[in-house]
């Protein structure tokens, strides 16, 4: 069993697992020179091999606990016959759904569609690199993928207006994208991913009224059906309020918090192992000021199962050496 499986299965103390999200990624010259040659961002994430070289890249490079596929939460509407593509320095944009086409997608259809993802999950858990260490796979939570199905585009300036108009398409469109996330989860699993991590980036859009049917109940769905088939998983609703609420309905094995949220009140309020909380944005300042941010979170949560990670995604402008340092620095506390 890895460090990170003992922290969230054992809930061990004595031990300072670290991964990063985004690790396989934007920050590393090494990913860039792939990216370079390969514009299409959805077809790199359905290379295969591509996907597993990427994967594998920070493992190369710094003592990491976990491999975390190189893929995109946007895999989902793709499988489903949605149309993804990335814009330069505009992010995701999708096609029109149409709801009675993808009603009428099969299991079949959907794992074929996808199937690279899976076969790129099997090269890493099955790679030297791996060894000893945990293989994770992810989804988006099913709020956060009907918010790009529906607005197509990312929600960082507002939704469309009127998204929350049609409730019956609402309501169908979240059947389905819970039903696909299983599939996804599942062969994500039998191809070797140890671990789940379900995020949740829009969670912090809603108001507390309408958690109930967008996030607790259909994240409730896909946590329960995660653990039994015997495989852990973290949840990552990034900007809620509530943590302790959100733990104590949805019951992740692991919660990944985000920086804006005070580490000391989580450790107070939450019992099971919590990841992450660090800003991204110290790894862009100096060696000082990140060993004592890193120090920070590492003391407070001393007597707590804790895995180190950031409250975000790496930043791409991110020096590799200052990632290296903090990889050091978790490891030497």
């Amino acid at each position: 069993m890895s460090n990170l499986e003992k922290v969230i299965k054992d809930k061990r103390t004595d031990l300072n697992p670290i991964w990063i999200m985004r690790q396989a990624g934007r920050y590393l010259p090494e990913f860039r020179e792939i990216r370079k040659k390969n514009t299409d961002f959805i077809k790199l994430c359905l290379n295969s091999n591509l996907a597993s070289e990427i994967t594998l890249q920070p493992l190369k490079r710094f003592n990491l606990d976990a491999a975390i596929i190189f893929s995109d939460i946007l895999i989902l509407p793709y499988g489903l016959g949605q149309k993804v593509e990335f814009k330069k320095n505009i992010g995701p944009i999708l096609g029109n759904l149409d709801i009675d086409q993808i009603s009428k997608i099969t299991e079949n259809d959907f794992s074929s569609r996808v199937d690279p993802v899976y076969k790129a999950i099997n090269l890493v858990k099955n790679s030297e690199l791996t060894q000893n260490k945990s293989t994770i796979g992810f989804v988006g939570a099913p709020w956060t993928l009907l918010v790009y199905i529906l607005n197509k585009q990312s929600p960082k300036i507002k939704l469309e207006k009127g998204f929350f108009n049609n409730h019956s398409l609402i309501e169908q469109t979240l059947k389905i994208i819970v039903k696909f996330l299983k599939i996804h989860i599942k062969n994500q699993i039998s191809n070797g991913a140890e671990i789940i991590q379900i995020f949740d980036s829009w969670a912090g859009l809603l108001e507390d009224k309408d958690f109930d049917f967008y996030i607790y109940n259909p994240t409730c769905s896909l946590v329960e059906f995660t653990k039994s088939l015997n495989v852990p998983v973290i949840c990552f609703p990034r900007g809620i309020k509530d943590y302790k609420k959100y733990c104590e309905i949805v019951k992740p094995d692991a919660i990944c918090i985000d920086y804006e949220v005070d580490p000391i009140k989580i450790k107070k309020e939450i019992d099971i192992p919590v990841q992450g909380g660090m800003n991204p944005k110290i790894l862009l300042t100096d060696r000082d000021n990140l060993k004592k941010e890193t120090t920070k979170y590492l003391d407070i949560f001393k007597d707590h199962p804790y895995i180190f990670n950031l409250g975000h995604g790496i930043l791409p402008e991110t020096d590799p050496n200052m990632m290296d340092y903090l990889v050091k620095t978790v490891k030497d506390y």
